[in-house]
């Protein structure tokens, strides 16, 4: 197990990110995983980075201070102040966002309240997030377990954080022989097939399954069909999730009608939401229903401006490695790369054509979302059907029984 964590610790700051000697580090972590941040320090420091800060977050004492706390109390904490993010953004630090769920631990708290400082954290990390959106901040989000989010993911196991251990390794490529070599053979087959559908130009992306999703929405005339590599403006590629299945664009954020139902429970902010529908008129979520979490569901929607409106479509096959694996993880990074998935709030201005050099008033100009908040939900199923209907009418069928047709493949 040791030999694996170095080596995934490795991979992160190597393959991943591609840290350099003497660039600034920053690591943002769950308390409970202070063990795999020492040997990502450890690995850092033998790279020659010498400035690393470690951002250290409790979800339980979070958890306290919001049961506890009125909201203008809890502004004056340090919990969802993030400030520190932009000062290491403008010294070109590289940022390691480990991910480690504790579900429905905030099953207790206000909606209002959480939805209300999870805005003011991404306000707070403004200029880390605009430099971020024109690909200046080299940026990876990885997954650590911790015994709460294993014993969720498996529940009946006599040493679920291991198993949970082992799936990421797995997953990532850990336990293959050369895990950068597996990684650049994956994102070459998702940039061709980035190649194959930007070249119809789509209009239009149409969602049809047996849950009852019956939805509709535009793309902007110059989008721009991306993967998980991101190109930085210094020229340097990072892979920015890992793991990553999907290739995703910007749709036009006015245009999307019809329903759309989840075929995945949605981790948000340690809390659960299922079994959920939304139906939207003209760009906007008019109406949601969840059998669970239909609150927190109601504050996404409309926590903050154009948080009802939609920044990404994301394709991902039923038959990826991680939904094969028949697992739900209750964890985003991994359940987003198993699914087809829509988001709702910001748009990526790397999604339309010299976006990257574009203000947000011109992105705008575009029909591209822009949101302080981005939520990923899953939509994908065994049956799902995505036709593109090109300007000139055509109506091409690019997912069928789950997956990419063989023209995408």
């Amino acid at each position: 197990m040791d030999k694996l964590l170095i080596k995934y610790a490795d991979v992160i700051l190597n393959t991943c990110l591609k840290v350099q000697k003497n660039q600034p580090l920053l690591i943002s972590y769950n308390v409970a995983r202070r063990d795999f941040v020492r040997i990502l320090a450890q690995e850092a420091y033998k790279i020659g980075v010498k400035d690393i800060y470690f951002d250290a977050s409790d979800p339980y004492l979070k958890h306290e201070a919001l049961i506890n706390l009125d909201e203008k109390d809890l502004k004056k904490t340090k919990f969802w102040n993030r400030q520190v993010w932009n000062e290491y953004a403008k010294k070109g630090a590289a940022f390691v966002m480990l991910a480690s769920e504790t579900p429905g631990l905030m099953k207790d708290v206000d909606p209002d309240k959480l939805s209300a400082l999870t805005i003011y954290g991404y306000e707070s990390q403004k200029e880390f997030d605009d430099l971020r959106a024109k690909s200046m901040v080299p940026w990876c989000i990885a997954a650590v377990p911790t015994i709460e989010w294993a014993k969720e993911v498996f529940p009946d196991s006599k040493d679920p954080e291991k198993d949970l251990w082992n799936k990421i390794f797995e997953i990532c490529g850990i336990v293959s022989n050369d895990p950068e070599k597996l990684w650049d053979k994956k994102i070459t087959k998702l940039s061709e097939r980035c190649q194959k559908l930007n070249a119809y130009k789509f209009k239009t992306l149409r969602y049809q399954n047996s849950l009852g999703t019956d939805f509709e929405i535009d793309l902007p005339k110059n989008h721009v069909w991306c993967s998980g590599k991101e190109k930085l403006a210094n020229k340097k590629e990072v892979l920015v999730n890992f793991p990553t299945e999907e290739v995703f664009t910007s749709p036009d954020c006015k245009s999307a009608r019809g329903i759309v139902y989840s075929s995945k429970p949605l981790a948000y902010q340690d809390n659960i939401i299922d079994e959920f529908s939304i139906k939207f008129e003209k760009g906007e979520a008019v109406e949601c229903h969840a059998k669970k979490g239909q609150k927190i569901l109601e504050n996404i929607i409309s926590g903050c401006k154009n948080s009802n409106r939609l920044g990404e479509v994301a394709l991902v096959e039923y038959d990826s490695s991680i939904s094969k694996s028949n697992i739900i993880f209750y964890e985003t990074l991994f359940d987003e790369n198993a699914s087809c998935h829509l988001a709702l709030g910001d748009s990526f201005p790397e999604c339309i054509e010299n976006g990257l050099k574009m203000s947000k008033r011109e992105l705008q100009s575009n029909n591209l979302n822009d949101c302080t908040n981005h939520v990923d939900f899953m939509v994908g199923t065994k049956d799902l059907e995505i036709t593109g209907i090109t300007e000139d009418g055509r109506e091409i069928l690019i997912f069928e029984n789950g997956n990419f047709t063989k023209e995408f493949k």
